[in-house]
């Protein structure tokens, strides 16, 4: 059992994915998800709920991206986490107000979230918590499932959802304290992926009885990374050029952390990105047994 341990100040800082059209999932971020330009180049904008840095979601441009497989790795989804129940039913109002589609809704005991995906079929859970002191422990492994979700309650938290009872309300925007909750992927295999998660970033599992699947976290939350196998055991990697996720990273609140876990990883054979520094950061990079991009990220001190 590995028994070194992330900080708790741990956290998922920003998700990276590779579009088809530029404009065309802009106008799903932005438009009906809110989200704020803050920097473009030719091919990437980096955007964020308060439109300022750190960005939290960055969308590159790959002119000719094909769909990503089935039955490969990759993202499941990328989790944006609101910071109350009214922000999220925002959201969803100005998302059922453009008849975007909905793919599922469900009550995890410990959050409520809505499904969808953007333009390119990346996967996207919108979500908010419950209060922690509502979660419940069963030693460290935490109780979540997947119960229905009351929309029609959700929805009432949100003043313009009182349209639907004869007044009329504009969305008024996402909130800026919006971010990245958690990171779910595919993955090959649940034993290679622990050993990566656990055994080298140090995130402890928080639960383990869901089918097909595992969930894992820093300093007690319910998950900051899910994984699965329900694209296969053994699934292949997409090809490079498929739309879906290019990296995320994960933010440590010191340098030391950084350097630990690249002394893990490199203690375990695995290559990674030397220690950079840049934006007043301290970094680098490396992938997991299915090669999906992780970047370990911290303030520099």
């Amino acid at each position: 059992m590995n028994t070194y341990r992330l900080p708790p100040e741990t956290h998922i800082g920003n998700v990276h994915l590779r579009v088809s059209n530029l404009e065309r999932s802009l106008h799903f971020y932005r438009e009906l998800l809110g989200f704020k330009e803050i920097s473009r180049n030719s091919s990437t904008v980096e955007l964020s709920a308060a439109g300022k840095s750190p960005a939290i979601i960055l969308l590159t441009e790959h002119a000719g991206a094909q769909p990503k497989p089935p039955h490969t790795t990759g993202l499941y989804h990328v989790a944006i986490r609101f910071p109350n129940r009214r922000a999220l039913a925002g959201v969803f109002w100005n998302l059922l107000n453009h008849r975007w589609q909905f793919q599922g809704f469900a009550d995890h005991i410990v959050s409520e979230a809505l499904y969808l995906a953007d333009p390119d079929n990346n996967g996207i859970e919108l979500y908010v918590d419950r209060p922690r002191t509502e979660w419940k422990w069963s030693g460290d492994q935490i109780a979540m499932g997947s119960l229905q979700l009351d929309v029609e309650n959700l929805l009432a938290e949100s003043p313009v959802g009182a349209e639907a009872h004869g007044t009329s309300s504009k969305w008024d925007g996402i909130d800026p304290g919006t971010d990245v909750g958690h990171v779910h992927l595919h993955v090959s295999n649940l034993g290679k992926a622990e050993k990566f998660y656990n055994g080298i970033l140090g995130m402890d599992v928080t639960q383990r009885t869901y089918p097909g699947a595992l969930f894992l976290s820093a300093g007690g939350y319910h998950h900051h990374i899910g994984v699965n196998v329900w694209a296969g055991n053994g699934a292949p990697p997409p090809p490079d050029d498929a739309v879906g996720l290019i990296s995320f990273s994960v933010e440590v609140p010191d340098r030391n952390t950084v350097e630990e876990i690249r002394a893990r990883a490199v203690d375990t054979g695995i290559s990674p990105d030397s220690i950079s520094e840049s934006d007043h950061r301290l970094s680098f990079s490396l992938d997991d047994e299915d090669k999906n991009r992780v970047i370990i990220s911290s303030r520099k001190l």
